[in-house]
């Protein structure tokens, strides 16, 4: 711009005016180009901000629980390896930095001979700063059993609980449903869950659960015939169930609920998760998950939605709000056949 001012001070009137209509020309294509740049950057900057948006991943909490303590498969354990599952999942649950609640059958502690040690393995997870749950004395179903028999059943399941968490400090604050059977009719639900209410329970539902206890009974007895190739399908085979039970979860909470909640995962004690948590940890971490405790869980909105619930059949509380809403999910991931098969072959002594 500089240039043409000078020409027009040296040229003729005439010469002058052509240069100096020239230069409006000049500015307002220079402005036309900047207006355009400006516009270019601003729609290139909104696009990025909205995919950044879009991109962001969803704060995904979970809150991890763990049935069937002092073992699942304690009736064919010995007290050695109760233990040594035991100190290996507690192991991994600290490493991983993971809170949990451990759900007891107390009936499973009383073995002859073997009830101190298998009360110091359940001493362990207290010991180690994780918080116990009654899951009923003799692992009694809601739907199998009568009210009265059932209650009688919990009550039966909390002396040892209770006295190894007044140690702590601690008192009894979680119940676990076995076979997460709820009641076979609205009424005996209501009824057992005022009952649970009355001796200060919290009922822990579940959002996640990839039957874990039917990989695990599989493991157990490939680990006991040093099979270490079944083992290590199993464990493959797992884990891949294991992610596709959290997508599934994942989207049926944002078709139902419009979010995903804090989600509650459920695991049980056995040699599986004691020999593999942390690939589990893992593969949850990787989903955009944070490990939150059960407390934390239950804070979410979504477990104070009506539920209205019932069947023969336990199931997890996504299921129970979506037929509470009269819409039955479908899509869930099917259950490996193969390991089902494998489950009924008789197990080794």
């Amino acid at each position: 711009m500089e240039v043409l001012r000078r020409l027009r001070d040296v040229r003729p009137r005439r010469v002058r005016s052509i240069w100096a209509r020239a230069e409006n020309t000049i500015r307002i294509s220079c402005i036309s180009v900047c207006a355009v740049l400006a516009c270019f950057v601003f729609v290139c900057t909104f696009v990025s901000e909205g995919d950044s948006q879009a991109a962001a991943p969803v704060d995904r909490q979970v809150a991890i629980t763990v049935d069937d303590l002092p073992a699942g498969n304690s009736d064919h354990m010995s007290p050695t390896t109760i233990t040594e599952m035991t100190t290996k999942l507690l192991a991994a649950l600290k490493q991983q930095k993971v809170p949990a609640v451990g759900f007891v059958n107390e009936k499973k502690v009383y073995k002859w001979g073997e009830v101190d040690e298998r009360i110091k393995a359940l001493a362990m997870w207290v010991e180690a700063g994780f918080e116990l749950g009654n899951h009923t004395y003799s692992h009694m179903s809601l739907n199998r059993a009568g009210l009265k028999s059932w209650e009688d059943d919990i009550v039966q399941g909390e002396p040892v609980i209770r006295l190894l968490l007044a140690q702590h400090n601690m008192k009894l604050r979680y119940f676990r449903h076995p076979y997460l059977d709820t009641g076979r009719d609205l009424e005996t639900r209501r009824q057992a869950e005022a009952f649970l209410v009355e001796r200060g329970y919290r009922i822990a539902p579940v959002t996640v659960d990839a039957w874990d206890w039917m990989f695990g009974g599989v493991y157990e007895d490939a680990k006991k015939r040093g099979d270490t190739g079944l083992q290590q399908e199993l464990v493959k085979a797992y884990l891949a169930h294991s992610d596709a039970e959290f997508a599934y979860s994942e989207q049926l909470s944002k078709d139902l609920l419009g979010y995903e909640p804090k989600q509650i995962l459920l695991l049980h004690g056995n040699e599986l998760e004691g020999d593999h948590f942390n690939e589990l940890a893992e593969l949850i971490r990787k989903r955009g998950y944070r490990f939150i405790t059960l407390e934390d869980a239950l804070s979410d909105q979504a477990y104070s939605l009506p539920d209205t619930y019932v069947g023969e059949e336990g199931t997890g509380w996504l299921d129970h709000w979506a037929i509470t809403r009269g819409k039955p999910p479908q899509g869930e991931p099917v259950f490996p056949q193969w390991v089902i098969d494998r489950s009924k072959i008789p197990k080794s002594q």
